[in-house]
């Protein structure tokens, strides 16, 4: 029987996205945000509000770039979801990250981070219940450690981690548990 557990963000798991922006003066800033996702086969929607540093920046320059974390770098992705972009300057600084200009965007790619999508700015969308920042992907790079034999991405070799709403803690993914569009054949004959 199940329990009555009242409004919750019950959804997992949640992304862990590295939005990373440049502001006005060329400084790098980086968001941690678990609340986006793909929305069409070349956008991503974020779910961020309007005060963040990183919707302020996106909106200045029209271009954010956005990472998977890995767990080699949970630390450092938690610090960007701790620390605000308004109220740290230095945020970025202090991790001892590396950045580089995109060469598809005007925005960083964290090079410790192995998947970055390159996104320009299709939209904001902003209604009394929603506030969404949907960028067109221009390009998606990923280091060759985490490719399989065909240059696909493989999610075991990614060592990307998600979030959970419920106790607010990060799980390691990776584990493959079946196959899409096939497991469920089997109720179809």
């Amino acid at each position: 029987m199940k329990k009555d557990l009242g409004v919750l963000q019950a959804v997992y798991p949640m992304p862990v996205l590295m939005i990373a922006t440049y502001d006005e003066e060329g400084k790098v800033d980086v968001m941690n945000a678990a609340w986006g996702n793909i929305c069409a086969p070349d956008k991503i929607a974020l779910f961020i509000s309007e005060p963040h540093k990183t919707t302020k920046n996106i909106r200045a320059l029209k271009a954010f770039t956005v990472s998977l974390a890995d767990t080699a770098h949970l630390d450092e992705a938690d610090y960007f979801g701790i620390a605000s972009g308004n109220n740290t300057p230095d945020k970025f600084e202090k991790t001892g990250m590396t950045a580089r200009k995109s060469d598809k965007v005007n925005a960083p790619v964290i090079e410790e981070f192995p998947l970055v999508m390159e996104c320009e700015l299709a939209e904001i969308v902003q209604t009394d219940n929603l506030h969404a920042v949907v960028g067109n992907i221009v390009n998606v790079a990923a280091e060759e450690s985490v490719l399989d034999e065909n240059g696909k991405v493989d999610p075991a070799k990614l060592n990307a981690f998600a979030f959970d709403n419920f106790q607010s803690g990060y799980y390691a993914m990776g584990a493959k548990t079946g196959q899409a569009w096939d497991n469920g054949n089997k109720f179809g004959k």
